[in-house]
């Protein structure tokens, strides 16, 4: 009994060979950019990087679970959620200005089409500004308002509202312009404001999804505020930096367990939120 010939590579996937081209596209792509970056992970696993990978890591072995430490890391875990949340209310507020005169769909010029020098100006201005905005990290902006402001939390609110005020503008504009226009227009046509228009034609439809966005933003800023604190911005990531440059890993273990148990919580509300509006 003679067995069956293999079938060819066409017959078993007729779409092997466009699989096998950008799969080698992709490799000489990213082989330049590897070597760029120096990417030799392979050095992770030599003995005596091993051996100071287990020497550090054993320093932070047991953790600080002393009673006045406990309460400062309570008190700066509400700090630091109180820096993402005053971030995120002023950066809606830098962002639902310019997401309004940056949306299309809200000008009565161009409801004939064309709009209107002096709207479209209005429009590129507000867009150019996001743009600025969301292009400087807020970490940058923090160290420049340490300078100005100096140490604690005023720099890192004032660092996440203008960063994140330049993402949200962006994104609401792009839920806002992507969602149906018809009742917009309808409402600009008939003598409506641009108020109107908004929060009666395209708030109701697109509300779900802003809040969605919103909300996972502030589990994002709430990560962001760690980081911040390692340049002065106040909060859990200022106390983590301290307890590094001192070498008391134990404190830095129980304030990276309490930083994880915080996005974990923040992601749970932001998740049930989600399904909530869903």
């Amino acid at each position: 009994m003679t067995s069956a010939p293999a079938a060819s590579p066409a017959l078993r996937d007729p779409a092997w060979s466009g699989r096998l081209f950008w799969t080698l596209a992709a490799a000489v792509l990213l082989w330049p950019l590897l070597v760029a970056t120096e990417f030799r992970p392979w050095i992770l696993f030599e003995a005596r990087n091993l051996q100071v990978t287990g020497d550090f890591l054993a320093s932070f072995l047991p953790p600080a679970v002393g009673s006045e430490f406990l309460g400062m890391v309570v008190k700066e875990t509400w700090r630091t959620v109180a820096i993402a949340t005053a971030g995120m209310t002023l950066a809606l507020v830098v962002a639902v200005p310019l997401t309004l005169a940056c949306t299309r769909v809200l000008s009565v010029s161009a409801l004939s089409g064309r709009m209107a020098r002096a709207p479209a100006a209005l429009r590129f201005g507000a867009r150019a500004l996001l743009v600025l905005l969301r292009s400087v990290p807020e970490l940058v902006w923090a160290l420049v308002f340490v300078r100005v402001v100096g140490l604690g939390p005023t720099a890192g609110v004032l660092a996440i509202a203008l960063t994140y005020g330049g993402m949200l503008g962006k994104v609401y504009a792009e839920i806002l312009e992507s969602g149906e226009p018809h009742a917009t227009q309808t409402l600009l046509r008939n003598g409506g404001s641009r108020l109107q228009a908004f929060f009666y034609g395209l708030l109701p439809q697109n509300a779900a999804e802003l809040t969605s966005y919103t909300v996972y933003r502030w589990e994002c800023a709430i990560r962001s505020s760690v980081v911040l604190g390692f340049v002065g911005a106040g909060g859990l990531g200022q106390q983590m930096d301290n307890s590094m440059k001192m070498f008391n890993g134990g404190e830095v273990l129980t304030m990276l367990a309490v930083f994880v148990a915080l996005v974990a919580l923040a992601d749970r509300i932001s998740a049930g939120l989600r399904r909530a509006l869903g």
